[in-house]
């Protein structure tokens, strides 16, 4: 319910016409055999963005909830412009897993692993519309499962960190050898360091500053047309702390969209 709130401060804050509702369903939803918790109620909320993208005529920034609200907006962006986007994945969790590895059986731990195609058939993105290991980007990864790191050596996966964002040339040159022309930006908030925000409900340390992420969107912005968006995670514990923290989440809009 406090990701409920923080989208729900977000967007209090954005334009209403420029605004798009996605009703997430009061249900917890089944697991269905999949080994993914609340997956009936997944497959409702993606079926739902899906209809409201198809009916975006520019790039969507996508306010969540937890990250697996990036599955249908990355697949959105992918089927837009297909082989051609690379995805920068900002977070403290790489979201590796399949229901196999998931010591919660929680989907946001494997959203990523399904936008590359892979995990359960259910929501693992199909051969048109999937983002290859090689055209993925993880920035500021510091909380990683032993599964997950061993499929980061295994495919070669790259992966930015913290301390190579003193600038954004580490991240810019990375982007630019996956050939992508186009990038889609995922943004977890938990890739900022808890000094940095109140409104985080898994508090990783050693994380970014505001203006280190703010100046680094801006600087991916600069050098590729950016074609989808997504900022998740922001669990505020009360109406006047998630006061505290919209100026800096709204100088990350303004970073991807002005």
């Amino acid at each position: 319910m406090r990701l409920v709130d923080g989208a729900a401060a977000i967007q209090g804050d954005l334009p209403a016409s420029a605004t798009r509702e996605v009703d997430v369903p009061v249900e917890a939803g089944d697991a269905q055999d999949t080994g993914i918790r609340r997956f009936s109620s997944l497959q409702i909320v993606r079926e739902r963005q899906g209809t409201v993208l198809r009916a975006v005529m520019d790039w969507a920034l996508t306010i969540g909830g937890d990250c697996g609200v990036s599955l249908a907006s990355v697949e959105h962006a992918s089927r837009e412009h297909p082989g051609d986007v690379a995805l920068v994945w900002f977070g403290a969790h790489p979201e590796l897993h399949t229901p196999e590895t998931s010591p919660s059986g929680g989907f946001c731990g494997m959203v990523l692993r399904a936008i590359a195609g892979e995990g359960h058939p259910g929501v693992a993105l199909d051969e048109s519309t999937r983002i290859p290991f090689d055209r993925i980007v993880l920035v500021g990864a510091r909380d990683v499962d032993a599964a997950e790191a061993e499929l980061i050596a295994e495919r070669h996966i790259t992966t930015v960190d913290v301390e190579q964002l003193g600038t954004a040339e580490a991240l810019l040159a990375a982007i630019h050898a996956t050939g992508a022309n186009s990038v889609y930006v995922h943004v977890g908030l938990d890739v900022l360091d808890p000094s940095a925000l109140h409104g985080l409900a898994d508090l990783v340390p050693f994380g970014l500053t505001v203006p280190a992420l703010t100046s680094t969107i801006t600087a991916v912005r600069v050098a590729f047309p950016v074609v989808g968006a997504s900022i998740i995670g922001f669990s505020p514990a009360s109406p006047t702390a998630a006061g505290d923290d919209l100026p800096s989440i709204l100088r990350m809009i303004s970073a991807l969209t002005r």
